[in-house]
């Protein structure tokens, strides 16, 4: 017999299935509760202790460290595989062969074109418009391009032909979405690059001058978007997939994901590592007394990058990243006031014994931070790359999500306002 857990509600007694994972995990099993108790929900704000899926794509332990993509560790897939592969590894459930992974991107770099007038869409946004509402709202709009899409439950073949349509042009939209703002020409995606490189030469080429691709550069910005590319079911993920739960198309399902990840509690984390040092900076660069605002309980400074609400010894993404991040600084031969000030951050986060007893160390989005900061990426895009590394996640999910046939999203509440009471006409008020 399964294991149950036991529940007394008022003098009755009521036996709910355990489920356990594949790593041990275990939950309750409460689908039935309402109905087998007379109306009893649970109630978890931000449902911080509620499992909404069963997945099989990512593993987290925040405990131990450890993030596995379909089982495979984060640290060997950052070490030796592109950003496709990790992307057909997530979307597909198994790594690629040589024929498949051939196969994939010759399908991406086939579509990373977008339709022409979609030009005037950018052109009507103002200069000062926020790149990810930019994207959020262009990436919805491709819906209208391809009306075949509306239809989540298309055959396979339709399917990933979405599917690749929307990982072959997000760079794009992304990149134009920072040409635009700057006024610049957009430059067109170039087939002889690869999907890190095509990124690189529409951010910063321009009709006159190439964009010298440094290997160092792309290959520490292939690693990042592999470090991004799931993290099981946080804000933005569980966002595409109670959207996709309606049956809303992918594209739709997708910008109400961007739209989740710019939320500065989410996915600004790393802008906001640069706007602290740049307060440091503006403050005369003084790092220990930022540091010694830090530890004072009464002060409301915080730093930011230090530290994760879900790895609680340290971020396994942040180990592999350091290296790529002191790689490009060497590299480059940085010279900038706020690098030198993350650099003094960082070695009292690893050094002193305030940060180590409580487990602030450097995170993924500290060294995210830095290495945009040095390869010229502007702040503002930073949330945008961020999401050009999750979208293979976000896909994944939604389709295991569609393939499930998992019902529509629909919590509950308790209600805590006013009884019923009459309507009392305005003279009468």
């Amino acid at each position: 017999m399964s294991e149950t857990a036991k529940l007394e509600l008022e003098g009755k007694s009521y036996e709910l299935p355990v489920i356990e994972g594949t790593e041990n995990e275990k939950g309750i099993d409460i689908s039935k509760l309402r109905g087998g108790t007379g109306g009893y929900i649970t109630l978890d704000p931000g449902f911080k202790n509620t499992g909404s899926t069963k997945s099989a794509i990512t593993y987290l332990d925040g405990e131990n460290g450890i993030l596995r993509y379909r089982g495979y560790p984060i640290e060997q897939l950052a070490d030796n595989a592109s950003f496709l592969e990790v992307s057909f590894l997530l979307i597909y459930g198994e790594l690629p062969t040589k024929t498949e992974l051939e196969s994939f991107r010759e399908s991406i770099t086939n579509h990373t074109l977008v339709h022409e007038d979609m030009k005037q869409f950018f052109e009507a946004y103002p200069a000062k418009a926020h790149p990810m509402g930019v994207l959020a709202s262009m990436v919805c709009s491709l819906s209208t391009f391809y009306p075949e899409s509306l239809d989540p439950n298309r055959a396979p073949e339709a399917k990933d032909l979405t599917i690749h349509r929307l990982i072959a042009k997000l760079p794009t939209l992304a990149a134009w979405s920072y040409k635009n703002a700057m006024r610049h020409p957009f430059m067109y995606p170039n087939n002889k690059f690869d999907y890190c490189e095509n990124f690189l030469h529409m951010m910063f080429a321009m009709p006159t001058s190439e964009y010298e691709m440094d290997p160092v550069i792309v290959s520490a910005l292939n690693k990042l978007l592999i470090l991004h590319a799931d993290h099981e079911q946080n804000c933005s993920t569980s966002t595409v997939r109670v959207v996709g739960s309606s049956h809303a198309n992918l594209y739709a399902s997708i910008s109400a994901g961007i739209s989740a990840l710019w939320g500065p509690l989410h996915g600004g984390a790393n802008q906001a590592v640069i706007e602290m040092l740049e307060q440091i900076a503006n403050d005369g660069g003084d790092v220990d007394k930022w540091v010694a605002k830090a530890k004072d309980k009464n002060d409301p400074f915080r730093l930011m990058g230090f530290g994760h609400r879900v790895y609680k010894n340290f971020d396994p993404r942040a180990t592999i990243i350091k290296k790529a991040c002191d790689d490009i600084l060497v590299k480059l031969e940085v010279n900038d006031p706020l690098l030198e000030i993350a650099k003094k951050l960082e070695k009292v986060a690893l050094e002193d014994e305030y940060f180590k007893a409580r487990n602030l160390y450097p995170n993924v989005d500290f060294y995210s931070g830095i290495i945009y900061k040095a390869i010229n990426i502007p702040t503002e895009m930073f949330t945008v790359m961020f999401a050009i590394g999750r979208l293979p996640g976000w896909i994944a999910q939604w389709k295991e999500m569609i393939e499930n046939n998992e019902p529509i999203g629909r919590p509950r509440q308790i209600y805590t306002g006013e009884n019923n009471r009459d309507y009392v006409p305005v003279e009468k008020r």
